[in-house]
């Protein structure tokens, strides 16, 4: 008999799934914040040369701080003060009504920066003076993050994969909190840089590890429904940040306030069960069927099960896999699973690609960063109410290249919407938004369903690797603006529908049974039945 039959008789999503789903909310919501922390850990606030170097002048310190501005910061063609320049001394000729003529010499800042502090009270900006020449440290903040979530990820997947889900949880939640408080207390930027790797590189054993828990105890028929619940976790965790971040302006107490509630998470893990189904791709029946028996006593469903024993879940195991211990190699050992693995992967980095590009880029579009973060949320729950029809009526692989293909074409538009149309330029952003977040949505549970139990997460840890890739080149890609204003766009834009038609080579798995086995893969995938129980 299938798992999938079994978890069909149980009722697939009862008490017993959520309570599952509850329990790993906690550590699911810290994601998000940490993700897209950096909208806010590493603001840029509006900034200018220290001119208090030039102040001991006489006729200096009797003008208004404007003037003072005026005749210390060169200006642009528009007026716009510049954040990198000053003078050597003062050019009083720039003052109203003055008749003098010389000619300016302007130089790099010399007495570091002063910064607008009325939107940020402290960022990695103004604790580091990342600007200007060193602009690009701050970028690397964020890609030494997701180097870090890039390096977790197939780490974590094939330790979960080796020693199970359970135990990995834990060593997540102990790891990711441990890591995060002492980046809050980092006293250098290499510290720092150094902690949030390591942080990155425990939080992708959540991102994958717990997702793959929850959809492996869900059945086929409610495998969709639970997928896009379980990603309404990300859509709270992202207005809890908002709420959070608007609340608490220093980056050092909003690293711990975002992180708490793992504390949470630590508490409830003795709750969480091990995931059965891979217990018997293991081999460990008898824990298996205890588990088993769990979850159809919680369902009230015992009855239905109850010629289940530990020897039919042994026998069934043993005699498709004959035992045999798989590694990440087996990913691209056999043609079929080859081809998968080299599909999804380029699918997922151009998601997480494009969602992190369009996400990470709130100031870009003219409105308050507060506010262009809510909205990107908002905007996330009705999408993903109108994923779930689409996954059901049309199948995870057109829902996702439909998604791709979309989120590029509104990058597409913003490219020629004018930089002072903040509004127009915003909602068009925020429809980009939703549709990179339904392909983020769809193809968290697409890959979940795609790869045997056996390698589940060693093929969620490949997938977040190429995916956290793409994450970490990301944003270095708004580097390039300086090159070609419109380049950064451009590159998006091109890599979201490039990876939307390569989305349309992998198997369709609406309402198909999970694969349990590498096996189940290279032979035909068998549509199943709600009725099925062979």
């Amino acid at each position: 008999m299938k798992f999938d039959s079994i978890l069909s008789e149980m009722n697939g999503l009862g008490k017993f799934q959520i309570r599952l789903f509850l329990i790993q909310m906690f550590s699911r919501v810290t994601l998000p914040c940490h993700f897209l922390l950096n909208n806010f850990l590493a603001a840029s606030p509006s900034h200018h040369c220290d001119i208090r170097a030039l102040e001991d002048r006489d006729y200096f310190g009797n003008l208004t701080f404007h003037q003072k501005l005026s005749v210390s910061i060169p200006a642009d063609r528009d007026g716009i003060l510049s954040s990198c320049q000053m003078f050597t001394k003062p050019q009083y000729q720039f003052l109203p009504g003055s008749n003098t003529t010389e000619e300016a010499f302007s130089v790099p800042c010399q007495g570091g920066w002063v910064y607008d502090n009325s939107t940020f009270k402290s960022t990695l900006v103004t604790e580091w003076d990342l600007v200007c020449s060193r602009k690009g440290m701050n970028k690397a903040t964020a890609t030494v993050f997701f180097v870090g979530v890039m390096m977790g990820a197939p780490l974590f997947g094939f330790l979960s994969d080796r020693y199970g889900r359970r135990p990995l949880l834990l060593v997540s939640y102990l790891s990711s909190l441990t890591f995060a408080v002492l980046s809050a207390f980092s006293t250098s930027y290499v510290m720092f840089t150094i902690m949030r790797l390591f942080t990155g590189l425990s939080l992708a054993g959540i991102s994958i590890i717990s997702y793959a828990l929850n959809v492996e105890w869900c059945s086929i028929e409610r495998r969709t429904f639970s997928g896009v619940i379980l990603s309404l976790d990300w859509t709270l965790g992202n207005w809890l940040l908002t709420g959070i971040a608007f609340g608490v302006r220093d980056w050092r107490r909003l690293i711990v306030a975002v992180t708490s509630p793992l504390i949470v998470a630590i508490f409830a893990w003795r709750w969480l069960p091990e995931s059965a189904r891979w217990l018997v791709a293991k081999g460990k029946a008898n824990a298996a069927h205890q588990y088993i028996m769990q979850c159809a006593e919680m369902n009230h469903t015992s009855k239905c099960i109850a010629t289940i024993t530990p020897r039919i879940l042994q026998e069934s195991a043993e005699a498709t896999t004959g035992n045999k211990k798989h590694t990440f190699l087996d990913l691209f050992r056999t043609p079929n699973m080859r081809k998968l693995a080299i599909t999804s992967g380029i699918v997922w980095y151009g998601v997480a690609f494009t969602y992190y590009g369009i996400s990470l880029n709130i100031t870009g579009f003219g409105l308050n960063p507060y506010l262009t973060q809510l909205i990107f949320a908002s905007i996330e729950m009705p999408m993903k109410i109108v994923v779930f029809f689409f996954l059901e009526k049309i199948g995870r692989r057109n829902s996702e290249m439909g998604a791709l293909l979309s989120a590029g074409l509104c990058l597409f538009i913003n490219i020629f919407v004018p930089q002072d149309k903040a509004v127009v330029r915003t909602i068009v952003a925020v429809l980009g938004k939703s549709m990179s977040e339904a392909s983020f949505t769809i193809m968290f549970l697409y890959t979940t369903e795609l790869y045997p139990t056996v390698i589940r997460q060693n093929g969620l840890g490949y997938t977040s690797f190429v995916g956290r890739l793409g994450v970490s080149i990301s944003p270095l890609i708004m580097l390039l603006d300086d090159v070609w204003h419109l380049l950064p766009a451009v590159t998006y834009c091109a890599v979201a529908l490039f990876c939307g038609l390569v989305a349309a080579l992998l198997p369709e798995t609406l309402n198909t049974q999970m694969p349990e086995f590498i096996e189940d893969i290279e032979k035909s995938r068998r549509r199943s039945t709600r009725m099925d129980t062979a």
